[in-house]
């Protein structure tokens, strides 16, 4: 039975979430190689008119739906585990056979691109930590639905050395970005979402009095 009078409460951090207990949360686990949800995964709410404000003549209605969504990581899984490690993982093509053999990929490729053959999983934290620096950048005053990042927003390209031969898009929360600029990554270890919003930059001697909460170099 659904309660139609539950209303919006306000969280740390200015966002808006629907108010649910733990018998209305959508969870999953994996048995025997398959995936076991349980819970709810639709949550209905009572829809509201929308009037003309000027004649009183109804112009719509409201259709609020609440679901949960199933996001399957594969391959890639160990790249989202491990930023809430504080490591940051990529992928490199170990094929002898491959023109483009010894290549590494971040953001973090299943196979190689040119050969299709599964890639070998590296740590590139310590590479990051010392070469990491600002390919191109671009800054926005607003944002899409669900946004939970300060504004303004520093997106930030990021390049690391010849090894790398892609480029990583991610967001600079401390600092202001210039091109060529020397950033360090940081990793939200507490309380990790095991997203891609647990991996952002600062410029470089940034003090870890000065990161985000919940986040460490």
């Amino acid at each position: 039975m659904y309660n139609f009078d539950r209303s919006e409460k306000t969280f740390k951090g200015g966002l808006n979430k629907m108010p649910k207990t733990d018998d209305e949360k959508g969870y999953v686990d994996v048995v025997n190689g398959r995936y076991k949800p349980r819970g709810i995964f639709h949550n209905i709410e009572k829809n509201q008119p929308i009037f003309n404000k000027e004649t009183g003549k109804l112009a719509g209605v409201t259709n609020p739906r609440d679901m949960t969504y199933i996001h399957s990581y594969g391959g890639e899984a160990i790249f989202f585990e491990s930023l809430g490690k504080g490591k940051l993982m990529a992928s490199r093509c170990d094929n002898d056979k491959c023109d483009t053999k010894g290549s590494i990929y971040e953001p973090f490729r299943i196979y190689c691109p040119d050969c299709l053959r599964k890639a070998t999983p590296i740590d590139i934290t310590e590479k990051a930590q010392k070469n990491a620096k600002i390919h191109s950048f671009i800054i926005t005053e607003r944002s899409g639905a669900f946004n939970t990042l300060p504004k303004p927003i520093k997106f930030v390209n990021v390049e690391f050395d010849k090894e790398v031969v892609t480029i990583l898009m991610s967001v600079l929360v401390v600092g202001e970005p210039e091109f060529g600029k020397r950033i360090v990554p940081i990793f939200r270890t507490k309380s990790p979402t095991y997203t891609i919003m647990d991996l952002m930059f600062v410029t470089e001697g940034t003090k870890e009095s000065d990161l985000p909460e919940g986040f460490t170099f």
